[in-house]
């Protein structure tokens, strides 16, 4: 669901949010490029104006305390704008309101450009609608491993990297996993450590045609 954001009351903390509302960063390649975070959501919403946002998971985390037994809530989110960009968070609290706009913001805090590219030798269309190469990414005991599958074919994967793919733009891949999937926000985690590695892979010259990291090229 895409999300309405108004920043005109924003007064931003950071030397990156000040130049950012300056217009002097226009784009988040700017600044992931450089090996900078971004320490404001505002900044994301300024920079990535149609980013969506899905909630993943929603778990009750019981703990016992010598005044008894508390509760608290595991929100597990992601946010994507289904063209190269997309971040994973959690968090846990007592109420489940407040635990989605926390989660969402701590997504928005950890967002990373993906690289995307044909990288199936059965498609070879040169467009931006796979991962350009394998990739496998983990979180504790869960291992994901994304490859290259060929225009049309879609996502086969479960549910949980279905909906971050989407939002990351990959709309074809064929997905392998391993280990306690049924753990969502390891599910997740290990989901997102695979699309970062895509941009983390040296390419020689001749390897990076095709390749888009961020925003796509006639990924229609």
């Amino acid at each position: 669901m895409e999300k309405k954001v108004d920043l005109s009351l924003w007064q931003p903390r950071t030397a990156i949010g000040r130049m950012v509302k300056e217009g002097k960063i226009t784009s988040l390649s700017e600044i992931l490029g450089k090996g900078q975070r971004p320490r404001e959501p505002e900044i994301i919403n300024a920079l990535v104006p149609n980013l969506e946002e899905d909630v993943l998971g929603i778990a009750s985390v019981q703990r016992m305390h010598k005044s008894g037994r508390r509760a608290r809530f595991r929100i597990v989110v992601v946010v994507g704008n289904r063209d190269g960009v997309v971040g994973v968070g959690h968090t846990s609290v007592r109420e489940i309101g407040p635990a989605i706009r926390k989660a969402v913001t701590a997504a928005k805090l950890n967002v990373i450009e993906v690289a995307r590219g044909c990288g199936s030798w059965e498609c070879g269309c040169g467009k931006p609608h796979s991962v350009p190469f394998q990739v496998t990414g983990h979180s504790s005991s869960v291992h994901v491993t994304l490859k290259p599958a060929p225009r049309g074919l879609g996502l086969a994967a479960a549910e949980v990297p279905k909906i971050i793919l989407r939002l990351a733009g990959i709309k074809d891949a064929w997905v392998q996993s391993r280990g306690q999937t049924r753990t969502t926000i390891n599910f997740a985690l290990a989901t997102f450590d695979a699309l970062r590695e895509t941009s983390r892979v040296a390419l020689r010259e001749p390897q990076r045609r095709g390749v888009y990291i961020g925003k796509g090229e006639g990924s229609g």
